[in-house]
């Protein structure tokens, strides 16, 4: 199992970085996970966009989906070349019923609505869902492939539910878009990096990653503070390919 990082800010990019993105690739099979602004773009310098075998979505907060409206018009044309033969299709929670009513385009870009305990099967991966507590539905999400294990916490407070769905995995790739100082002020509906490290070692996982970065806090904090609770915490980097 390989994934790409395409994007890794929320809920807006940097100066010339890209919001939430993951590209997940088996034997034969290619999902995208989230499509948040840029992600397409960075897409296209690791395969053919039209090799895409589905999207996947954590839930339907814009910096999260934003690039799936520009895949309608791509997917349009990969189809009227004879490059694509069948519709794309996005796995996506349905609320906010209005935004998921968007995501369909034409013949070329379908949707499939999950729920928020579904398990799944995508080519040669097994996909399992756990709903978060965020403000909007959202789920975190594990895949299965050869035995390896990648958990993806998508946006979410810390909780003591997830330790049981993190447990054990090969990859856990946690959003880190609090300090501990947003916290002490009252912020919510996300993590501060010193819980994703938490989550890792009551997890007992064998690597974090922290993404979903705000672009105006210090990376540096950022990371110190989740090394304080699980001293291996890495910070994704775009364009990244980790090896599972």
């Amino acid at each position: 199992m390989k994934v790409t990082v395409l994007g890794k800010y929320g809920p807006f990019p940097s100066a010339g970085g890209n919001c939430s993105g993951y590209l997940l690739e088996g034997d034969s099979t290619k999902i995208l996970i989230d499509c948040g602004n840029g992600t397409f773009s960075q897409l296209q310098k690791y395969i053919n966009y039209w090799e895409i075998d589905a999207i996947i979505l954590s839930h339907l907060h814009m910096d999260h989906i934003s690039d799936c409206f520009i895949v309608h018009y791509a997917f349009e044309s990969a189809m009227a070349l004879g490059k694509r033969q069948t519709p794309l299709y996005i796995y996506t929670l349905t609320e906010p019923y209005d935004t998921y009513s968007l995501l369909g385009h034409k013949d070329v870009v379908r949707t499939k609505p999950i729920d928020p305990y579904d398990n799944i099967k995508i080519g040669n991966f097994n996909f399992s869902f756990y709903p978060t507590v965020h403000s909007k539905l959202c789920c975190a999400i594990k895949a299965k492939y050869n035995n390896k294990v990648l958990v993806y916490s998508a946006d979410t407070e810390y909780f003591a539910g997830l330790v049981d769905f993190v447990r054990g995995c090969d990859l856990f790739i946690c959003e880190s878009n609090f300090i501990s100082q947003d916290l002490s002020l009252g912020s919510s509906n996300h993590m501060a990096s010193f819980q994703a490290g938490q989550l890792a070692r009551e997890g007992q996982v064998k690597r974090l990653k922290l993404t979903h970065l705000h672009p105006e806090k210090p990376e540096d904090i950022v990371l110190s503070e989740a090394k304080a609770e699980f001293k291996d915490a890495e910070l994704v980097s775009e364009g990244e390919v980790i090896e599972i």
